[in-house]
């Protein structure tokens, strides 16, 4: 089975176009062609889930277009998705923000969905995606140190009763790379399907490691691979695994 992740920063780019001088504005503008280029790469990848972090669900940048279902339509995928922040926040309520999301696209049978969110942080959303023999959760952590350590005690609250063998996937956020989850994976019995250690962002010259594939007992790593696509400021991660 082939599990590809990406923080696709809403199909805008790796970076801010040169008309946008100010810091954070080309978070209002969408890049024409861009989503296109993203569908290309997912189909040229031949996922069975894929798991989205920052896609835009029809807010004015997309032009209305909910890039999930756009590309799990151009794979053939179901797709599920949801706001990322938390269901009493203010963001919920604001244009653009309130459609602003994480979403999983998935080819085989999908034995149920669920919601979770964080108690600490803006970004708060968990999916839990569970299939025939595997649970995968998709994160998308705090900036904040102090909220992430937060959430991944909550995250090993979730993974610690799961009855089916787990993935947890999405971008951590952790500017520290693995080092600052060693307690969490350890207690959680999870390891890194990036054994190299392999930086994924920003994507133009890759020098921290974001992005992660942990996984837990019942399931082997067959190949993990980060290719160089600069469709957005993170770079994509594919793994393949099979079930014991």
């Amino acid at each position: 089975m082939r599990l590809l992740v990406y923080n696709i920063r809403y199909a805008i780019g790796a970076g801010a176009p040169p008309q946008m001088p100010v810091p954070g504005a080309g978070y209002l503008f969408g890049a024409p062609g861009n989503l296109d280029n993203i569908i290309n790469f997912a189909k040229s990848v031949t996922p069975d889930v894929v798991g989205l972090i920052e896609v835009d669900v029809g807010s004015m940048r997309s032009g209305g277009v909910n890039q999930a279902e756009v590309i799990a339509n151009a794979l053939g995928h179901f797709s599920s998705y949801e706001c990322k922040y938390g269901e009493e926040s203010l963001n919920q309520l604001l244009p653009i923000l309130r459609k602003q999301a994480n979403a999983f696209l998935a080819a085989p049978s999908i034995v149920g969905e669920r919601f979770h969110y964080f108690d600490t942080g803006i970004k708060r959303l968990i999916i839990e995606l569970e299939l025939d023999g595997v649970i995968i959760f998709l994160v998308h952590l705090s900036l904040k140190y102090r909220h992430r350590q937060f959430q991944l005690r909550y995250l090993y609250e979730l993974v610690s009763k799961a009855k089916k063998p787990v993935i947890v996937a999405g971008d951590f956020n952790t500017f520290w790379g693995e080092n600052e989850m060693f307690l969490f994976m350890k207690a959680a019995g999870l390891r890194s399907a990036n054994v190299s250690g392999l930086p994924s962002y920003p994507s133009k010259s890759p020098r921290m490691e974001l992005d992660f594939v942990l996984y837990g007992d019942g399931i082997d790593i067959t190949a993990f691979d980060i290719p160089h696509v600069i469709y957005s400021d993170h770079l994509p991660l594919i793994c393949d695994f099979q079930l014991r």
